[in-house]
Formats: C-alpha cells, sequence, structure tokens
C-alpha cells in the first residue's frame, strides 16, 4: 500500500524531467488532431510553441500570456521561427480569463501546467471565457496529480510551485472538468503523463476536450 510519508530521491530531477515528457506529450497529441490552427493558452516562455513551429501542418500559431517577462523570453525562443516566417506566429499579452473574440474558433488549444495558478474563484471567469467565447474545437488540458506530491518529496498542502494557487486530485479534477464539459457542449477523456503509480496514478493529469455542438 502506497506510505504518503514516503519520498523518492532527485525529486527535482524527477520534475524536470516530467516537465520535458509533458511538452512533448502535449504537442504530438496536439500535431495527431491534424489542426493547422493552434492556441497555447498561458504560453509562457514558449517551449511548447518551439515544439509547435517544428510542425509545418500548422498555418497559424498563437501564444497567450500575461507576464510581460515570459513573452520577452518566448519572443528570443521563437526567434528562428519567427525571423523566417513572422506572419505564422503570434504571441499576445492576455489573461484567458479576459476576453479576447479575435481568437474564436481555433481548431486546437493548449492549456499546460497554467489553471491551477489562477484562485480557484476565478475558474467561473475562465471558463466562460475559454470553454464559452474561445470555443476551440479540441483543447488538451494538463495539470499536477495532488496525489502524487509525496513521491516528489513534498510535505501534505505544500505545492509543486510557490505560484500555485491550488493542486487537484484526481477526483476534484474530473469533477471539475466534467462539468465544463457538459455546460459547454464538450465531450472530455481523461488521462495521465509521466510514470504511472498503482495507488496514486500520474504525476500529471490530463482532460481532452472535444466540442460537440
Amino acid at each position: 500500500m502506497f506510505d504518503l510519508h514516503e519520498a523518492t530521491s532527485g525529486s527535482m530531477t524527477q520534475m524536470t524531467s516530467l516537465h520535458e515528457e509533458r511538452l512533448n506529450f502535449v504537442a504530438k497529441k496536439l500535431i495527431n488532431t491534424g489542426a493547422k490552427t493552434v492556441l497555447d493558452l498561458g504560453c509562457g516562455s514558449g517551449s511548447l510553441l518551439y515544439r509547435l513551429a517544428a510542425a509545418l501542418q500548422f498555418t497559424t500559431i498563437v501564444g497567450l500570456e500575461q507576464s510581460g517577462l515570459s513573452l520577452r523570453q518566448a519572443r528570443q525562443n521563437l526567434q528562428p521561427w519567427l525571423n523566417e516566417t513572422p506572419d505564422r506566429i503570434r504571441l499576445i499579452t492576455g489573461s484567458y480569463a479576459e476576453s479576447h473574440p479575435e481568437l474564436r474558433g481555433f481548431e486546437a488549444a493548449a492549456m499546460v501546467e497554467t489553471i491551477e495558478h489562477v484562485y480557484p474563484n476565478e475558474l467561473s471567469k475562465v471558463e466562460l471565457m475559454v470553454f464559452g467565447e474561445l470555443r476551440p474545437r479540441f483543447l488538451f488540458m494538463t495539470t499536477p496529480n495532488s496525489e502524487y506530491n509525496p513521491l516528489f518529496d513534498l510535505e501534505p498542502g505544500e505545492f509543486r510551485e510557490e505560484d500555485h494557487k491550488f493542486e487537484w486530485n484526481r477526483m476534484k479534477f474530473r469533477q471539475w472538468a466534467s462539468g465544463v464539459a457538459k455546460r459547454n457542449g464538450y465531450t472530455v477523456h481523461f488521462g495521465g503523463i509521466g510514470d504511472l503509480h498503482p495507488d496514486v496514478g500520474h504525476p500529471t493529469q490530463t482532460a481532452a476536450f472535444e466540442l460537440t455542438v
């Protein structure tokens, strides 16, 4: 049986490896949709965008990020692509909890390790803007699985990053995502990324939303 006080060594190395695995997994998932337009909501420093830019099937790639510092880093990371095809990639300053009507109707979108940076009482705004207004045909979301945290040497109630406002267990994430899907005309399928533990699941939990109406 899983011991909540059990911990593994090299937790920082594990999380770094998980970060790369997660980005590669999400990029492959988006590529496999066959989409030509893709939107990264909370794109950070552009690590996922860099992977998507290498997939020539995407004719329009947009990253939305509210941190000016992160966007500057993204521009540096994407400079080769921006120089080669400047009209193909756009970086926009803003929050996905705010209205962006110009970003409606993308074929694919991603929200990678970002909703946990939102205060829980703001999640209704996120749902309204992302699933009610933007309505991408496919959206792939990832967030930490709090049940896995003891395996990263974290104490009960300790988050993986200081800026996280919450970290959900699998049941809570599935309840929230299922409600979002039902209210907005999506189906949702759940999965995980990273090493599977028989008692606590994957370190990263995922939800794949597909528009049905």
